[in-house]
């Protein structure tokens, strides 16, 4: 291979993403490549980037543990700053979380319903009022999708919350609900035969809640319809039960039939349930994209994504953060280079400014007003895959394992190629004659190690990376070459 040896620092490469345009949309599903979503322009949108807890409510802790508030515009900014383009916004459904005694542990605010009194709720305010919207909840919304936007990112607005109705392992967050009967003035129970938890308001059990929920969920769209960067998810790790499932769908449907009166239609997502949830469910549903949990593969070896949906990988859900400290930053990186080349899309639950999420203390040191530097392996190895992503015609790319010898290929046959070897060492790669303009990158450095261009005949063409360690292959065809009969076998 002809080699001309030229090291570009990773600020050259990323330069033409350094100030983001406007997110344009609204997202639609790309019909010539269902892998991937579009803006209406024709080209792939390649979705990638952090979210955290506490970026749409604030969290209050107890008084003995710290309460760091995010910072939204500081938030975006460090987002920007590893190329991220989409997010998930949290919500939460209980005003508090309480433990045995009734001690309050946490706190969320502000919550879409007022609280204008006529009796104290579990959590020592006043109670809620299910008919009256708080406007200060859907304008934060509002603003903070319309500031992403600005940035050029994709939101993904969550409407429910599943560890708002039940402890799973944690303090109990029903006593806090709106939809308990001792927190509200309108006579609505979410847990009419006494279990302590509000699961049966995630179904649709009682009519009366479901009214309740599809009201919310109007008044939703009215406030974010008319922005470009929406997506909605229905809600975050439910109990996977039929009987959620059930409830999640008719969500769904509910959202797109709402929609299509609007002025504009946006995708819809459902995430796995957890525990007991199930990628079946996801697949079978109405959702335009999903996110699934570790069974099959999605945790250290992606499966190619087929169309069927378009998938986001997030780590909330198949990589929780235990084993990804086990598997260590280097097959984090990979993850996000297995999921490129596997054309899934990648999610990273980031505990960001939050010392202690849910008393884990070893999850995340930040320091001051700056993130634990143990994730920024993963943070930038995804903001890398979405560089190469948007130099690449993403539109016409699908997984081809076969054609190379490291199984992660996602190519334009006969035209473009991204090769991700995770181990060391050369590799193989099926091409068709030509001439090819090549460029190695070292994801461990986010560096450009070399480029240049060489002549292949019609087959399988070895390569050895310039460098020690995982390697990503970038391959353009310049020009088709017309092979004679004793051209096959040289390389």
């Amino acid at each position: 291979m002809t080699s001309s040896f030229r090291p570009i620092l990773v600020l050259a490469l990323f330069a033409s993403i350094a100030t983001p345009a406007r997110a344009a949309g609204p997202l639609r599903v790309l019909s010539t490549n269902p892998r991937y979503f579009t803006d209406g322009s024709g080209k792939a949108v390649y979705l990638t980037g952090s979210h955290t807890w506490d970026n749409l409510a604030e969290i209050v802790r107890s008084p003995s543990v710290p309460n760091p508030v995010v910072d939204y515009n500081a938030y975006l900014a460090f987002l920007a700053a590893h190329h991220h383009n989409f997010f998930r916004l949290w919500t939460w459904e209980s005003a508090a979380e309480m433990d045995d005694a009734g001690a309050i542990k946490y706190r969320y605010s502000p919550l879409p319903y007022q609280r204008p009194g006529q009796g104290t709720a579990l959590d020592g305010l006043p109670k809620f009022d299910l008919t009256l919207f708080n406007a200060a909840y859907f304008e934060r919304m509002r603003q903070r999708v319309m500031a992403a936007r600005d940035y050029g990112m994709y939101v993904s607005v969550m409407l429910f919350q599943g560890f708002s109705l039940n402890p799973k392992g944690h303090d109990n967050p029903w006593k806090g609900h709106p939809f308990n009967a001792e927190n509200n003035i309108n006579g609505i129970d979410g847990d009419p035969t006494h279990t302590g938890a509000g699961l049966a308001t995630h179904s649709l059990s009682i009519p009366s809640i479901t009214a309740l929920q599809e009201a919310y969920v109007r008044r939703v769209i009215d406030e974010v319809n008319d922005l470009d960067n929406v997506l909605y998810e229905i809600t975050n790790e439910d109990e996977g039960s039929p009987q959620n499932t059930a409830w999640q769908v008719h969500m769904i449907r509910y959202i797109k039939a709402y929609e299509r009166g609007k002025p504009q239609q946006h995708p819809v997502g459902m995430t796995v349930q957890w525990p007991k949830g199930s990628n079946a469910a996801l697949f079978t549903s109405g959702a335009d994209w999903i996110s699934p949990n570790d069974a099959d593969g999605y945790q250290t070896d992606p499966p190619a994504a087929d169309g069927r949906k378009v998938i986001i990988n997030d780590t909330d859900h198949s990589f929780y953060y235990t084993a990804l400290q086990q598997a260590g930053p280097a097959a984090q990186r990979a993850w996000a280079w297995k999921n490129l080349a596997r054309g899934n899309q990648t999610l990273f639950m980031d505990p960001y400014l939050d010392p202690t999420p849910w008393y884990v203390t070893t999850r995340n040191h930040p320091a001051g007003s700056a993130p634990d530097p143990y994730w920024e392996t993963l943070r930038s190895a995804m903001g890398d895959t979405r560089v190469y992503a948007d130099r690449m015609n993403l539109a016409a790319m699908i997984p081809h394992n076969a054609l190379s010898s490291t199984a992660y290929c996602l190519a334009d046959p006969g035209h473009e190629y991204l090769v991700y070897q995770p181990a060391e060492g050369a590799f193989t790669v099926n091409l068709p004659a030509g001439i090819y303009s090549y460029e190695w990158f070292n994801p461990a450095i986010h560096t450009v190690a070399s480029s240049g261009t060489f002549t292949a005949a019609t087959g399988d063409r070895s390569f050895t990376p310039p460098f020690q360690g995982d390697a990503v292959l970038y391959l353009t065809m310049t020009e088709t070459k017309v092979e004679r009969s004793d051209d096959h076998g040289k390389r």
